[in-house]
């Protein structure tokens, strides 16, 4: 598969990882086995960047990632910490930064995290100095080899690049979620800061599955956060209201090649984004697994393919996500 380099963080990584949140919870139940095997088959896949977080089955997903990555010396794990407290802008202090460290560490099985990721914090911690100072500490004594952000927001992001150390950004960028080309990604290359996106399929409405009479589980934040109840809406189908993207899918439906699926073209636009380092979708299962590391091997799409794309946002999606992220 082919790999990208984030200088800030001196690694090359696999230009399709896996988000492992699926594997945790907020989606429904996970059979172990079928955890390790959804891993195990988009490590086949050439999958080596795998993403998780402490919150993710309250440590479940770290867990199984860890298992994982025990048997595999080329995986690299970054996980999240911080969305297991309130969100309070106190709670993101060097303490509770040592604390989370270490139960991540335990989790992972491992004395070094190869990136960890404040988790979607508090729009003033993205500009306190004393939060930097706490993760550069971090870095420096060997808990963690580089840091991130997992960021709602553009405005989020530009603060979070602009500091010297932070290597990557996390932000969702997809069909649907079309703004951080505008600044967010051209910054990040400017400054050598890894753009690692999640949602790419828009919690699933981009894979064209779905259709009017689906019905999500109880425990599914498909079914329980989409007037974001539990946490930001635009987690959930990228803040887009159900029946607007089902209809927007159909439109893109049009523009594929023979033989491609959506969830394919959804992927192989993120990976044609100027300055993305890695696409993270997740999968519950190996076949899913495999069916989106095989992104990476479509060709890149056609300047009609992305006018359209751009099209369809601009005609029914720009008016109900542009200005809030």
């Amino acid at each position: 598969m082919e790999t990208r380099t984030i200088p800030r963080l001196t690694r090359d990584v696999s230009v399709v990882g896996l988000g492992t949140w699926q594997l945790g919870a907020d989606w429904g139940d996970v059979d172990p086995d079928d955890a390790r095997a959804t891993l195990e088959a988009a490590h086949d896949a050439g999958v080596t960047f795998y993403d998780t977080a402490d919150v993710y089955g309250d440590g479940r997903s770290e867990r199984f990632v860890g298992a994982f990555a025990a048997d595999h010396a080329d995986v690299f794990v970054a996980t999240k910490m911080g969305r297991r407290v309130d969100q309070t802008v106190e709670n993101y202090s060097a303490e509770n930064f040592d604390a989370w460290n270490a139960r991540s560490r335990e989790n992972l099985g491992t004395e070094k995290l190869d990136l960890v990721q404040l988790h979607c914090p508090p729009d003033p911690v993205y500009t306190n100095p004393a939060v930097y100072d706490a993760l550069d500490e971090m870095v420096g004594d060997g808990r963690i080899a580089a840091y991130g952000v997992s960021v709602e927001t553009c405005a989020q992001a530009l603060e979070a690049i602009a500091h010297p150390h932070v290597a990557t950004v996390q932000i969702i960028l997809n069909c649907f979620r079309l703004k951080p080309l505008e600044q967010v990604l051209p910054q990040a290359a400017a400054n050598g800061v890894g753009i690692i996106v999640r949602v790419p399929l828009a919690s699933g409405l981009l894979s064209g599955r779905y259709d009017e009479h689906t019905q999500f589980a109880a425990d599914d934040h498909r079914n329980f956060n989409r007037r974001g109840e539990s946490f930001d809406v635009g987690e959930t189908f990228s803040g887009v209201p159900f029946e607007v993207g089902l209809t927007a899918v159909a439109e893109l439906g049009q523009l594929l090649s023979p033989d491609q699926s959506l969830a394919q073209f959804a992927l192989r636009w993120v990976i044609d984004q100027p300055g993305v380092s890695t696409v993270i979708p997740g999968a519950r299962n190996p076949e899913q697994a495999r069916q989106n590391a095989a992104a990476a091997d479509q060709p890149p799409l056609s300047e009609e393919q992305l006018g359209g794309v751009r099209e369809v946002y601009d005609r029914h999606i720009r008016q109900h996500v542009h200005d809030k992220w």
